[in-house]
């Protein structure tokens, strides 16, 4: 037959088959596959397209010399030699204060020639249209109108920024070296440079960022680069428009392969589906195959025939899928609004071509060891129905999964560590939930004989096929299982960890507390009825060697240790071990120590673990761009919850003598003492007061809206489930539609057969909710023992989870098998 006519007899045989219910299903499965992988892939496209366009607006330059001290005057000239244009920012937390109330705001103190990327944007009043360019003036500062709403003021109004008092005259709307709003949890300010002296805000050790911006050509920032390496300080480095992308993509990139995650197992959901659904659609076609044959059709041509019959299915569910999963993604980034760069550019079709291509690779992978048969059916079948094609060989079949598999984890370019520790985990737990499941419908033979006849036949159905039976419970119970952690863990977790914390745990931190007001603060506390825990002195410093060796040859990469040693720490000294604080190893100092001896130094047990460290370990540090030299005498395990200030490294008092220090403290005071917390801020402009309630609450309001987009991408996952219910019922329903006939010639009620699926479907589906029910009880006792170390208690409101999985399961399968209810008796027995 040639090419052309056997298109066109594929593209009408497929036409007539729509009406196959094993056909709908495949479509369904393979739309499912095709939609979460196409909108994850756009999620991830989009946000790193919106990256890569505004890489240099990320810095507000093209190369930024950043630290915690200002730059010295030799970095400057070399820039200058070399025509570069510069900008100077200084960035700081500071309180912000008005006559009606208090504020916490980030600040940032930038000169006229910022910024040398990207420009500031700004209204004259909240929610007017923005103006680009410019920057406030001496004597001026632009706010977010979050601030107006917090502090219930007007543009023209004046606030206090420490010492000095300034006029709101624009609304900030836009700053491109802002890492967006993602970890924005203060509202914005910005002031002039010529403005900071006045404020008395910037203190010997306290916590400042400068920033001098570079930009011109990239020969003259390479050779600026090279030039000023050398003359780095510990606290200083420099950062190009790849290391700012690296930063702002860290957090959503990690997002993206959890996603990627949830895609894989859609995918593999939706795979498992094609390969029941193609197995019937193969079976169904046994007799059709041996008919083409015997009117001349060949062997390779029949096979030929059904695979462009498959292509063209699955090519028209893949472009319906990719279409739904773009929709799917516009509702993503709507949910996740709040997180991402307000400016993501629309994708291009790579991410709907590379979803069609999953798709595609799912069902060859899937579906084609099953088609493969009918190119071996026999033509003699047409005569003898006993008559079946030799089976394709498990090598193949599984093989061709497998290569599938892989070939859509290296699509969704996975943590393959991760991936595979989570698909060797859920196959364990699979076997072995599988098997109890599998025993347990076994041991209810016993169970039938004194059953009333719907029991009996409702559950001889699962016991005729345990296997599937098993399996199509562990799918459900894992979508369940997903859900049901998710909405647990949102719902209580955040509610357990502050129903821990005491009654007067503290609720504000004050930091920045100068040495001369040190008293003063605690005297005003306690006149406020504040009870507050002590002052620690803090003075920042960065940990550069261990036993005469650079710390960045020891550390491990992404490890808590290189985060801690890329960072200035909060260093203090205290002479009794603070509370929330026990010794793991070593012991605690007695006195100060003498001139002769190296000073002790206690490490967080964690970090030090993570540092290698162990006692009697030699630690210097650079501090204020002096040295100093430190021993480990113990080990530390830190309670960080209680709201006390805490630290990674605790010095003998007298080690770090003659630096610039500031002071830290917490206290909690009762709701309702709003006036004296602006009075204490206006006392003390320099103290930056931390309120920890609004923190909770912004916690709590992130937290809800990334657990809301799991929930959504968690639908594909259902979906897909739904996709592996349906075609483990069109796997059976040719058996089901001869049982059901066989029965209704017996004498049976529509009634009992309907009793019978609802017994059947809501079993399967309340075994799936209960093993949903059990997982989020272990994996819950698992992370608040382990990991949050909470007490953890039984949830009752889980044993709803059976209930819930018996509804959707019977409703479901009570559709998908309404046609063996339906299919009249005296035709099905003519045909069999």
């Amino acid at each position: 037959m040639p090419a052309a006519r056997l298109l066109g007899l594929a593209w009408r045989q497929l036409l007539r088959d729509l009406r196959a219910s094993e056909v709908r299903v495949l479509f369904f499965s393979l739309l499912v596959a095709v939609a979460a992988s196409t909108a994850i892939g756009y999620f991830g496209a989009r946000l790193n397209a919106a990256m890569q366009l505004r890489a240099s607006e990320f810095l507000g330059a093209d190369l930024v010399l950043q630290g915690s001290a200002p730059a010295a005057a030799p970095q400057i000239a070399i820039g200058e030699a070399l025509g570069l244009h510069h900008a100077q920012v200084v960035e700081f937390t500071s309180v912000v204060g008005a006559d009606n109330g208090i504020q916490l705001a980030g600040v940032k103190a930038a000169d006229n020639a910022y910024p040398l990327r990207g420009q500031v944007r700004s209204a004259a009043e909240p929610y007017a249209e923005e103006k680009p360019g410019g920057g406030p003036a001496a004597g001026e500062v632009w706010v977010e109108p979050r601030l107006l709403a917090a502090l219930g003021m007007n543009i023209g109004d004046s606030i206090d920024v420490g010492m000095k008092a300034l006029r709101m005259s624009r609304v900030l709307t836009y700053e491109p070296d802002r890492a967006n709003n993602f970890y924005s949890l203060t509202p914005r300010v910005m002031m002039n440079l010529a403005d900071l002296p006045a404020t008395g805000v910037v203190q010997p050790g306290s916590r400042v960022t400068y920033r001098d911006l570079w930009s011109g050509p990239a020969e003259a920032l390479a050779q600026y680069r090279a030039s000023v390496e050398n003359t780095l300080s510990a606290s200083q480095r420099l950062r190009d428009t790849r290391d700012g992308n690296q930063q702002i993509g860290g957090a959503l990139g990690k997002a993206e392969r959890y996603l990627n995650l949830a895609s894989l197992v859609a995918v593999l959901l939706a795979g498992v589906a094609v390969a029941l659904s193609a197995s019937r659609y193969a079976a169904r076609r046994l007799d059709a195959s041996a008919l083409l044959r015997c009117l001349g059709l060949s062997r390779r041509q029949a096979l030929l025939l059904y695979s462009l019959q498959l292509a063209m299915l699955g090519l028209a569910a893949a472009i319906v899928g990719a279409a739904v999963g773009w929709l799917a993604q516009l509702g993503l980034f709507k949910l996740l609004h709040g997180l991402l760069p307000s400016d993501v550019p629309p994708g291009s079709l790579w991410p709907a071509l590379a979803g069609v291509a999953t798709g595609l690779v799912a069902l060859a992978g899937f579906a084609l060891p099953p088609i493969a048969a009918l190119g071996k059916v026999p033509p003699l079948r047409v005569l003898r129905r006993d008559l079946l094609p030799v089976p394709p060989s498990s090598w193949l079949v599984y093989g061709a999964a497998l290569f599938a598999l892989g070939l859509i984890m290296w699509r969704l370019s996975l943590d393959l560590l991760l991936t595979f520790a989570l698909l060797a985990g859920g196959l364990a737990a699979a076997l072995v939930l599988g098997g109890l499941l599998w025993l347990g419908l076994r041991s209810l033979r016993r169970l039938l004989s004194g059953a009333p006849l719907a029991w009996r036949l409702g559950l001889g159905q699962l016991l005729r096929h345990p296997t599937a039976a098993a399996g199509q419970a562990l799918a459900f119970g894992l979508i369940l299982l997903a859900m049901g952690l998710v909405a647990l863990l949102r719902a209580e977790l955040l509610d357990t960890w502050q129903a821990q914390l005491p009654e007067d745990a503290p609720n504000h931190f004050a930091l920045n507390i100068l040495p001369d007001d040190q008293d003063r603060f605690a005297q005003q506390l306690k006149q406020i009825n504040a009870a507050a825990a002590p002052l620690y002195p803090v003075t920042p410093g960065r940990l550069i060697e261990i036993n005469q060796q650079p710390v960045q040859q020891i550390v491990t990469k992404d490890s808590a240790g290189e985060r801690a040693v890329q960072r200035d720490l909060s260093l203090t000294w205290a002479a009794q071990l603070p509370d929330g604080n026990q010794l793991t190893g070593g012991h605690w100092w007695q006195g100060s120590p003498s001139d002769d001896d190296v000073p002790g130094v206690s490490v967080e047990a964690q970090l030090a673990e993570s540092l290698q460290l162990k006692l009697g370990d030699r630690l210097t540090f650079d501090i204020g761009g002096q040295q100093r030299q430190a021993k480990v005498t113990s080990l530390r395990s830190v309670h960080w919850d209680s709201f006390q200030p805490n630290f990674y490294m605790i010095f003998q008092p007298g080690t770090l003598q003659g630096l610039p220090t500031t002071y830290l403290t917490s206290f909690y005071l009762a709701s309702g003492h709003d006036q004296e917390i602006v009075a204490l801020s206006r006392a003390f402009p320099a103290v930056t007061i931390l309120q920890v309630d609004a923190l909770l609450a912004q916690l709590r309001s992130i937290l809800a809206q990334v657990t809301l987009a799991v929930e959504y991408v968690l639908l594909f996952v259902l979906a897909a489930g739904m996709a592996v219910l349906f075609a483990g019922l069109q796997a059976t329903l040719d058996e089901r539609i001869r049982q059901g006939a066989l029965l209704r010639a017996l004498g049976a009620q529509r009634q009992l057969l309907t009793k019978t699926r609802r017994i059947e479907f809501g079993l399967l589906g309340a075994l799936s909710g209960l093993l949903a029910a059990l997982g989020c009880e272990l994996i819950t006792f698992v992370l608040y023992h382990y990991a949050f170390a909470l007490p953890w208690s039984l949830h009752p409101w889980l044993l709803l989870m059976p209930v819930a999985g018996a509804l959707l399961v019977g409703c479901a399968g009570v559709l998908g098998t309404r046609r063996a209810l339906n299919a009249s008796p005296l035709a099905v027995l003519r045909e069999g």
